[in-house]
């Protein structure tokens, strides 16, 4: 080896040692949902803690996948929801929790730690943290018959006044549509069947949105009058700003889902995880995303301290057997290349 090439190659171990050195240092690097690192919550954590976070920001679970393994060891945590997270598993991007350094985790709704989506093998992998449905929204004074159905997002009097998530549950929405309700376990002519929907559709819809920020943005245009949404986020922060929407649910059923933190196998920065996990469980994290998202927590005992009664009732925190009513998302399993692929076709056509 030449004296270049040692030097060139000590300057890159220093670089590799420093970078190491300062993620040791407290540097918290997240793959999450908007409102998950809000500054109204985390700032404090990061002041009391030493552990610096940067967040970066997803807009659909079909994201997690393809963004660790292009990103190496760039994350730490990440907060996929429940169809998703034993995908994290099998492909080991993640490694099991360590119960005992995760006091709330007894706290915690029994129907969320039980989930199958966050363990393997009797060995968990997930720490529930937020949880929600998936409904159907529309701009008030634009109807004077009020919507009822998913069918209301086929409606061809609505061209470019519709709006769909960017994500394969829109397939669930489309079989659901045509009366097959078993979403998670779709048969390939039902598959099919939903993806010619989505397609007949396609021509109907505005915007596939990826984000809360853009349905707010369209709805706040006037460019959108219904859509899916994530109940209680958008909608809240439309009303805030003036913006009078209404949320249902159809007649033919809502999703219900649960966004789980993981810990990405191998993190140098395991204690900082830990103490965010931590956080993320407690008043200050429970009520945190409560507050910025309008989601509902999974620990009753931290909601009970840190929410008003009315809060706390609206988020259905006295209601646990709410989730039951919910078709709450599910691991595709080996159907999941389908469902994703399908997805896709409507999107590129």
């Amino acid at each position: 080896m030449t004296k270049g090439r040692k030097l060139g190659a000590g300057i890159a171990l220093l670089a590799m040692l420093a970078s190491t050195a300062a993620q040791a240092a407290g540097e918290l690097n997240l793959l999450t949902w908007e409102g998950y690192a809000d500054p109204s919550f985390v700032t404090k954590f990061e002041e009391e803690s030493g552990c610096k976070v940067n967040a970066t920001y997803v807009g659909s679970n079909d994201d997690f996948a393809p963004k660790l393994m292009a990103g190496g060891g760039v994350y730490d945590l990440i907060a996929p929801s429940i169809d998703t997270t034993k995908l994290m598993i099998d492909m080991d991007f993640v490694e099991p929790v360590d119960l005992s350094k995760i006091p709330a985790w007894k706290d915690i709704y029994p129907q969320f730690t039980a989930l199958d989506g966050i363990q393997k093998d009797g060995t968990i992998y997930g720490v529930p943290y937020t949880w929600g449905a998936i409904v159907l929204m529309y701009k008030t004074d634009a109807f004077k018959t009020p919507p009822t159905s998913i069918a209301d997002l086929w409606n061809p009097d609505l061209k470019g006044k519709i709006a769909i998530w960017d994500d394969k549950s829109s397939l669930y929405l489309a079989a659901r549509k045509d009366g097959d309700m078993n979403i998670y376990s779709l048969s390939d002519e039902q598959l099919a069947k939903a993806q010619a929907g989505l397609l007949a559709q396609k021509p109907l819809v505005r915007k596939y949105w990826a984000t809360a920020g853009e349905l707010i943005d369209l709805y706040k245009s006037g460019e959108v009058v219904i859509s899916n949404t994530w109940a209680g986020n958008q909608s809240g922060a439309l009303k805030r700003e003036g913006v009078d929407v209404t949320e249902f649910v159809p007649k033919e059923g809502a999703e219900g889902w649960l966004d789980a933190w993981m810990v990405v196998k191998g993190t140098p920065n395991q204690e900082c995880a830990y103490k965010f996990i931590n956080m993320q469980l407690s008043e200050q994290g429970q009520c945190g995303v409560a507050n910025v998202n309008n989601y509902s927590a999974v620990n009753p005992v931290a909601a009970k301290a840190c929410m008003t009664p009315a809060q706390y009732k609206e988020l259905h925190q006295d209601d646990p057997a709410f989730l039951d009513q919910l078709m709450v998302w599910q691991p595709l399993g080996d159907r999941f290349e389908a469902y994703t692929n399908a997805w896709n076709a409507v999107k590129a056509q």
